[in-house]
């Protein structure tokens, strides 16, 4: 029987060396750098991606990694980020996106709806604010 499989953008602790990377690490078939529409907020611990209107006025972009993982993978990463489904109450809802330099390549990613009060990051990559402001 042949694994269904499902292609996600991660952005934030997901990405291997953070906190949460072990949540889809043995389930990753494939991963290569990508590049989608959106914008970053600190949440503390973590970020949050925002796909709103500030995010496409200004042309902002988020690097990050596509990843491709079975169902396993993405149920794990969907308790993670607490997404119930597309018709229910989430903490991020998974919506589909294509990457801004390579239309083929395209998938799921985590994001808000609102910033929720979390102030902006100018940085388009989460690992480079968060050596800064751990550092």
């Amino acid at each position: 029987m042949q694994q269904r499989l499902a292609t996600v953008f991660i952005y934030g602790s997901l990405l291997p060396g953070h906190s949460n990377h072990q949540i889809c690490a043995g389930f990753i078939q494939s991963a290569v750098p990508g590049v989608i529409q959106g914008r970053l907020v600190d949440y503390g611990p973590y970020p949050a991606m925002l796909r709103d209107a500030a995010a496409f006025t200004n042309g902002a972009s988020v690097r990050g990694m596509w990843i491709v993982v079975n169902e396993q993978g993405l149920k794990r990463m969907d308790e993670l980020e607490q997404f119930a489904g597309i018709e229910d109450d989430n903490d991020y809802d998974r919506v589909w996106v294509t990457d801004m330099h390579q239309p083929e390549q395209s998938g799921w990613v985590y994001v808000w709806d609102t910033p929720r009060g979390c102030p902006p990051i100018a940085e388009d990559y989460w690992p480079d604010f968060y050596a800064r402001k751990r550092g």
